[in-house]
């Protein structure tokens, strides 16, 4: 059995109080919110601080200003069933209620599936394995096991709401110790498998703000082995707005494909002024699946998981226009 590491646990009052925190005692602490991620990856030594942060409870969902706020506490179940979110949003719904499985979205945060660790089959064991096999560059070693000539760790995104929230053109709250700071989804992440948030190790992810036009169509499709429970093989988030027939724009957005969230934008610059038929749908999801670079680090095998990139832009394509 699996057993926690001694911790000390910390509950500040306030976000700011608990970056604050976080500040003062560096690398021996590390935030929690509802732990989903975190909790098994000290259970297998992938992390070890000495001090939990606990994020206090956050404001709900709310509507501003054009946009559907979310409090980065608001717990995924929470998200996936939200009326006013499913009927504005309904992509972002989705992805939130395709995120694990119910226990864990009883649990998980919109705000710590933003945040989630990436993900590869030499780092996701237990220590003994990972010591057994020769460590990697993630986690004690100096090698990356998938990409040996690389300098660079090549583990996977596997957030199911980030590429949604990239789609929209979502942006984030972080609040440091001092002061606090608005920027894109999309600019959270970097693409290395280690350093992959480009936040602070300190700063609390406070809100999210997702834009909600109206006419604006969504949809977010994951390909999974298991479809209860398992991370992303394959994901495909899409944003879409039209005059009619004609696509005035489209975002597409990927997961578990790079090291971060993966935007598509050949696919919807091809897209806009056309008409979504079968064969543009498959061209934009040809255009779509390029960028995309899967490698042997994950579930099933990398050429095949090449291929599912246009499968489930297709299918979220498709999706969204029937909205």
């Amino acid at each position: 059995m699996l057993r926690l590491p001694r911790l000390r646990y910390l509950r500040p009052g306030s976000a700011t109080e608990a970056a604050a925190l976080a500040a003062e005692h560096g690398v021996r602490a590390m935030l929690v919110a509802g732990g989903t991620d975190l909790v098994p990856n000290l259970k297998r030594r992938q992390f070890e601080p000495e001090i939990l942060v606990q994020v206090p409870r956050l404001p709900g969902i709310r509507r501003e200003n054009g946009s559907l706020v979310l409090g980065a506490t608001v717990t995924l179940a929470e998200a996936a069933a939200n009326v006013e979110l499913v009927a504005a949003l309904p992509g972002y719904a989705e992805a939130a209620g395709l995120v694990s499985s119910p226990p864990l979205r009883n649990a998980g945060t919109v705000g710590g599936n933003l945040c989630v660790d990436t993900r590869c089959n030499y780092y996701n064991q237990t220590f003994e394995w990972r010591k057994a096999i020769g460590f990697c560059l993630k986690k004690d070693g100096d090698i990356c096991l998938v990409a040996p000539g690389s300098p660079r760790c090549w583990a996977v995104s596997s957030s199911d709401t980030a590429p949604m929230a990239i789609a929209l053109g979502a942006t984030v709250e972080l609040a440091g110790p001092d002061a606090t700071r608005t920027i894109p989804v999309a600019a959270l992440y970097q693409d290395d498998g280690i350093e992959y948030l480009s936040k602070q190790p300190y700063e609390v992810l406070t809100e999210i703000r997702l834009p909600a036009e109206a006419g604006l169509r969504t949809a977010y499709v994951k390909l999974r082995r298991r479809g209860s429970i398992d991370f992303p093989i394959a994901g495909a988030a899409v944003a879409l707005k039209l005059d009619g027939e004609l696509v005035v724009s489209c975002r597409i957005a990927l997961s578990a494909v790079a090291a971060h969230p993966l935007e598509a934008p050949a696919a919807g610059e091809f897209l806009a002024g056309k008409r979504l038929d079968a064969e543009t749908i498959a061209t934009a999801a040809e255009l779509a699946a390029k960028p995309a670079r899967p490698l042997d680090n994950t579930d099933l095998t990398h050429f095949w998981r090449k291929r599912m990139v246009r499968v489930v832009v297709e299918k979220a394509l498709a999706a969204a226009a029937a909205r």
